[in-house]
């Protein structure tokens, strides 16, 4: 009943919010209204899903979208704010969706959901089909349609052959195979794209760029080179990259928001947020991460294995800075793990050093939750380990950064901050809180992709 009074809220408020497009005075105002359309229609969708009887779904599936639906409304007023025209169609905007939202999450607060037992298959979480890990492990190109620059394929463009693919019936899994070269296109994979798969020949070789920033007039939301909402995304060899550089600040490689979505073998590079993990669960496998400022920033409930995280020299007087989590409610689901992984410095940050700071994460939101599990790290990270939001006391005490078994030369926790919110973990129970298994339920959809993963500790 909650969620239905939720979805009649969420339905009045779009109609309503279709009309305010003539009301906006000047381009960011109406960049900024086109990107809350799109998410309230995400919204909807999320609250019908949860809503759906046919939809087999368990209490942590509707947890998920729930958190979805409501970061999605987040995000939408994020965009009015950080262009700094939040004062006349935003309030016209305003609605009690995200309270109700909030009033349904925390139902579940006496009762959380608990993710069914877990099972994996050659090194994948179990939601990934056998098909899907075998396209993953596979060298084969097997695929249903081809994108080539040099007209050997069915496409030049990436974009044509998602054209293509939103035409056919039914949501099977949908392979793209791109080959090599370095492919200027923004793409936006919508919410009828379910199950497509990019397969690229390699990260060094398949590169999808652009160039679209904050500094450039667009939202963080449409700033993504490449933008995923249909659920069941996979990538792999393939180079996401953002080329706006530090000065123009945000600048997104990639936006994610596919429910069950994996990059395998990827490739993220930008500067300022670099990749953007914003909803649902994903999963990301022997992956390279560049960026300066809150280069892995969202709201998602992800999980980075065996990746390579790299921070770049940032623009000077700036930190570096690895995470920025965004959860908004404390009953959201969601928060940032990395596990076995390296954070390391840049070859342009390595002569540099001793001249910027970097840190393993900031509280972008109020419940802003990132853990690192059992990962290297290098001497780049400072001994604080953590930075303050704008150097205020914003969520200290409501944050929960955790630090278990990391090692490397900046991973003495001697030094760390002394914010309520933090914690080194010391009880293996507790770090297996954030492991595949138990932190996205990721037992029950990886293993259908073919990545390999990591169950448990």
């Amino acid at each position: 009943m909650a969620v239905q009074v939720a979805m009649e809220q969420a339905l009045n408020a779009q109609s309503r919010n279709k009309g305010l497009g003539s009301k906006c005075r000047n381009e960011k105002e109406k960049a900024a209204w086109a990107d809350c359309l799109q998410l309230y229609e995400n919204t909807i969708y999320q609250l019908n899903s949860t809503l759906d009887n046919s939809t087999k779904c368990t209490d942590f599936d509707q947890q998920t979208w729930l958190s979805t639906a409501l970061t999605n409304l987040e995000t939408c007023r994020t965009g009015f704010v950080e262009l700094g025209v939040s004062d006349f169609v935003l309030p016209l905007m305003s609605n009690n969706v995200s309270k109700l939202i909030c009033n349904t999450l925390a139902t579940y607060n006496n009762a959380p959901a608990s993710p069914e037992k877990q099972t994996y298959k050659e090194g994948f979480p179990a939601w990934v089909s056998p098909r899907d890990r075998k396209l993953l492990q596979t060298s084969s190109r097997r695929a249903n349609v081809v994108v080539a620059q040099d007209g050997s394929g069915n496409y030049r463009t990436i974009q044509a052959a998602l054209n293509t693919a939103a035409k056919r019936s039914g949501s099977r899994r949908y392979i793209i195979y791109v080959k090599s070269g370095v492919y200027n296109e923004n793409i936006e994979i919508g919410m009828g794209l379910k199950n497509i798969m990019l397969v690229g020949d390699g990260m060094k070789n398949t590169i999808i760029t652009g160039s679209r920033s904050y500094g450039g007039g667009y939202t963080t939301y449409n700033s993504a080179t490449v933008g995923v909402i249909g659920e069941g995304f996979i990538a792999r060899g393939i180079t996401f990259r953002n080329t706006a550089g530090p000065q123009n600040h945000q600048a997104v490689a990639l936006r994610s928001c596919s429910d069950r979505s994996v990059f395998y073998s990827c490739s993220f590079e930008g500067y300022q947020d670099t990749l953007y993990v914003r909803a649902q669960r994903q999963f990301y496998k022997n992956c390279y991460i560049f960026g300066t400022i809150d280069f892995i920033f969202g709201n998602a409930a992800v999980v980075f294995q065996n990746c390579m995280i790299y921070a770049r020299r940032p623009m000077y007087n700036q930190n570096n800075v690895v995470t920025a989590q965004g959860r908004v409610f404390l009953n959201q689901t969601t928060g940032i793990v990395i596990h076995n992984s390296r954070i390391m410095a840049a070859s342009d940050l390595k002569p540099v050093l001793s001249s910027f700071k970097t840190y393993l994460g900031r509280p972008w939101k109020q419940f802003s939750r990132t853990v690192y599990l059992q990962n290297y790290l290098e001497a780049l990270v400072d001994p604080a380990g953590w930075l303050k939001w704008n150097d205020s006391n914003f969520a200290l005490s409501t944050l929960y950064y955790g630090e278990y078994k990391n090692t490397g030369p900046g991973s003495s926790t001697r030094g760390r901050v002394k914010w309520r919110g933090y914690r080194v973990i010391t009880r293996a129970t507790e770090a297996l809180q954030f492991t595949v298994a138990n932190f996205m339920a990721g037992g029950s959809w990886l293993p259908a992709t073919g990545v390999p993963f990591s169950s448990s500790l």
